[in-house]
């Protein structure tokens, strides 16, 4: 009896409980607080022979435990290394509206500036991070923007002026982070200057290809309206950049619109499945709470023939297994973004909000099956989840949760075994 309460004990003190949470084939490994700040996105890297987190975060204000200052949301930079002993070593302060987005190459950091700017922060060494530039500032609104490692292109969710939209793309040249180099603004014909009648949804964030694919994925909705458009990459760089109807359709290759009711927060793509073909993965965005919406779920929809991508399966958690909708919000957000190797083309992760993260086997995209899921003990938001080439498998919480690390477990591990 003594050795059992010393156990019990033991755990609470580095804030493991009995029963803390809900799961099948994941197990808890480490967690952060965050400082209890509204998170986005968690990206992974490994920076010399340290793995680091970087984690966007919401609006709002919390104090900086390493300097002691009460500071705007922002990025928060965490050594991962041990992932049972998350630690952070900095923080950079955000604006009103955080800091949400959060991309790294080659030792740069591009972030969002709330809602009004990019920026790229130079983080070689990211116990101390300094501001390489402003890529562009002014804007209406930012999001979810991508950044190729490989050529330096970045992908920019904007709100430009003029755009008759608060969520376009802007295209920029940071091969060399400290002296960015615009190349053209892009969106759906009916969002740029000057056009008439209704305005397209805006975008929510773009996702490319592996490196020499030629492909970019861009989401456009949240909620509703939901549109894939798929992008020729190359002609995009490189053909006409003035704005008008025909030029901003050049590019596009394919194009599929989701019933008026969802939307594509995620488009990320899984080519060259094997004897199977291209597919791109889906994921809607809820919104509401208690389930005043229609539920936002998982998509997939086959692009092997470009230009007649074809929906093959859609997948959603049913709320009667654990009476969601009583709880909040409860739907899809998001999924992982990472082409690690150890789970690309076999397992993604879906952030499900008070659904905590779900685990999909997508071996057949034509029947995607739920092997793993993961609740965080309290009144989760699973904002956000992703994956680094180890394996872990990282959620952020919208609401106070912090962060959770997590590994998988028996059957679900044995899909993706470590190497």
């Amino acid at each position: 009896m003594v050795r059992f309460a010393s156990i019990v004990f033991a755990l609470a003190a580095v804030g493991f409980e009995a029963n803390a949470h809900e799961s099948r084939g994941v197990e808890l490994v480490g967690t952060h607080s965050l400082q209890g700040r509204s998170s986005y996105q968690p990206i992974i890297h490994k920076i010399g022979d340290r793995w680091i987190a970087f984690v966007g975060h919401h609006g709002g204000r919390a104090v900086n435990p390493l300097t002691r200052t009460n500071e705007e949301n922002g990025t928060s930079i965490l050594d991962v290394t041990d992932p049972k002993s998350p630690k952070l070593i900095a923080h950079i302060p955000g604006e009103g509206g955080g800091a949400q987005m959060a991309r790294y190459c080659n030792g740069y950091l591009l972030r969002t500036l709330g809602h009004s700017a990019h920026e790229v922060w130079d983080v070689r060494d990211p116990t101390k991070p300094v501001k390489a530039s402003t890529v562009v500032s002014g804007l209406s609104d930012t999001h979810k923007s991508w950044w190729e490692c490989d050529t330096g292109i970045a992908y920019l969710v904007s709100g430009a002026p003029g755009w008759r939209t608060s969520r376009m793309t802007q295209v920029y040249d940071l091969s060399d982070p400290r002296k960015p180099k615009f190349i053209r603004n892009f969106g759906l014909v009916g969002q740029q200057p000057g056009a008439t009648g209704p305005v397209p949804t805006g975008l929510h964030g773009p996702i490319a290809s592996e490196p020499g694919s030629n492909r970019i994925y861009f989401g456009y909705g949240t909620n509703s309206s939901g549109i894939l458009q798929i992008v020729d990459r190359a002609k995009l760089l490189d053909g006409p950049r003035e704005p008008t109807e025909a030029n901003l359709l050049s590019p596009q290759v394919g194009r599929l619109d989701l019933p008026a009711s969802y939307g594509a927060h995620t488009t990320f793509p899984l080519t060259g499945m094997a004897g199977k073909g291209d597919f791109v993965l889906i994921v809607n965005e809820a919104l509401t709470t208690h389930c005043n919406e229609a539920h936002q779920k998982v998509w997939i929809a086959d692009v092997t023939a470009e230009a007649k991508p074809a929906i093959v399966a859609t997948w959603e958690v049913p709320e009667k297994s654990g009476n969601f909708c009583a709880k909040g919000r409860f739907g899809a957000h998001s999924s992982n973004e990472s082409f690690a190797p150890i789970y690309y083309r076999k397992l993604v992760f879906i952030a499900y909000f008070n659904a905590g993260v779900r685990v999909l086997d997508i071996r057949d995209p034509a029947r995607p099956v739920e092997v793993a899921y993961f609740i965080p003990e309290g009144s989760p938001l699973t904002n956000n989840v992703e994956v680094d080439e180890r394996g872990y498998i990282y959620i952020v919480d919208r609401g106070s949760l912090g962060l959770h690390i997590l590994d998988l477990t028996g059957a679900a591990r044995r899909i993706a075994p470590r190497t």
